[in-house]
């Protein structure tokens, strides 16, 4: 079934609060009355992007049924404003988001959201038309450029390499003027964002897959840069829950997590069955075709992407990363570092919340990493994800971030 939702930026903050209010989330500390809770069914939503491939395969791969949960259907939404609104009035009490949103919904909104897991690294990329001449970040200058949503690792992502190469981020009408220097952004949903280009209505965008692989191959459009190949390994889309629930439901949050772990290794060790399970040719839980879900998987390729070609998409062929990777733990260098770097993004609203809180209190805060440490120990430690880890320090990390 299909959720489709048009609501915008300000209806979404009206709808927020009222759920917030009528939830009674005055704290983040858990009511007595969650300590009752038996029998949970796992509801799930998600959008039609590969940031939701864990929880995709871990319901059609029956890993949640294995753990012994009550699982509903997935249920697709086409926006983030309404996915996020559906986990806020409890309709479904699992689902990934952009790491940025739960930030601002824990730390500005005040909702007991409980950070819980990586759901994928890397997985987008800057994709632009193939006669706009767009070659190098500095070529965005005075363009066009549509991203997903403000709170989001896009915008943070992409407004970092505009101003490595001099740019400006700017919010404004797509008709008003903009000087040489200037980049436009605006909100688009990710799914319109390979029409709008067609359509001439952008000259770029930032986003998921599998809307670049899309665009590469249905309209000949051009990836500028896979956004792992700026940082390198980079979370986006994360696992949460609301932490009422984590803490009166330990053993049916454990069983979750120990699913959508179990889900991240088949998915690395399946990458051709994945894309066929996800496919509209398969479970249709994206409505794209196995061929272009198997580039998003697969499609990583130097003689394509790398050094000789231009666009040059990938020109950190040393740190070996891939178009979209599957490692669940969230370090906390990571966290850190976006709530650093959320306090330089333009976005629209208010972001002064972000200047009232220490990123490490923070990133304690948000982040519940107990769950997710105890499922990777269960399936033989971090190794089964990156053989090259550091063994003497397993769960820590330094960000590599480079234009």
């Amino acid at each position: 079934m299909i959720v489709s939702s048009d609501i915008n930026r300000r209806n979404f903050l009206k709808v927020t609060c009222g759920s917030l209010a009528t939830l009674g989330v005055k704290s983040l500390t858990p009511p007595v009355s969650f300590a009752k809770e038996k029998n949970i069914t796992l509801r799930l939503g998600y959008l039609p992007i590969t940031d939701a491939t864990p929880l995709l395969i871990a319901y059609d791969r029956k890993f949640f049924q294995e753990e012994g949960l009550n699982v509903e259907p997935p249920v697709r939404v086409r926006r983030w404003s309404a996915l996020t609104e559906s986990f806020l009035t409890n309709k479904f009490n699992l689902t990934h988001m952009l790491f940025p949103i739960p930030i601002w919904m824990r730390f500005n909104r005040k909702f007991p959201i409980k950070v819980l897991a990586w759901n994928h690294m890397n997985g987008s990329a800057i994709t632009v038309k193939a006669d706009a001449n767009i070659l190098t970040f500095k070529d965005l200058g005075g363009r066009q450029i549509a991203v997903p949503y403000w709170y989001s690792m896009h915008n943070i992502i992409l407004q970092m390499g505009l101003k490595k190469v001099g740019l400006k981020p700017v919010i404004r009408p797509q008709t008003a003027p903009l000087k040489p220097d200037q980049v436009n952004l605006f909100i688009l949903p990710p799914p319109e964002m390979p029409s709008a280009l067609v359509a001439r209505k952008i000259d770029g965008y930032i986003v998921a897959e599998p809307f670049n692989a899309i665009a590469e191959m249905k309209i000949g459009a051009k990836i500028l840069r896979f956004t792992g190949d700026i940082w390198k390994n980079h979370p986006c889309c994360v696992v949460v829950m609301n932490e009422n629930k984590v803490k009166s439901n330990p053993i049916f949050t454990q069983k979750v997590i120990n699913a959508i772990v179990k889900a991240q290794l088949w998915i690395k060790k399946n990458p051709h069955q994945t894309a066929k399970i996800l496919s509209k040719d398969g479970g249709n839980y994206l409505p794209v075709s196995e061929k272009i879900l198997s580039r998003v998987f697969t499609g990583y390729e130097q003689s394509i992407y790398g050094k000789g070609t231009s666009p040059q998409a990938i020109k950190h062929k040393d740190w070996e990363v891939e178009r979209i990777g599957f490692q669940p733990y969230p370090y906390p260098s990571a966290t850190e570092f976006i709530i650093k770097e959320m306090r330089n993004t333009l976005m629209e609203g208010d972001a002064n919340f972000l200047k009232r809180i220490q990123a490490d209190l923070a990133a304690r805060d948000l982040v519940d990493d107990t769950f997710v440490k105890h499922a990777i120990q269960n399936i033989g430690g971090l190794k089964q994800f990156d053989p090259a880890f550091d063994i003497s320090n397993p769960f820590s990390r330094e960000e590599t971030v480079e234009l």
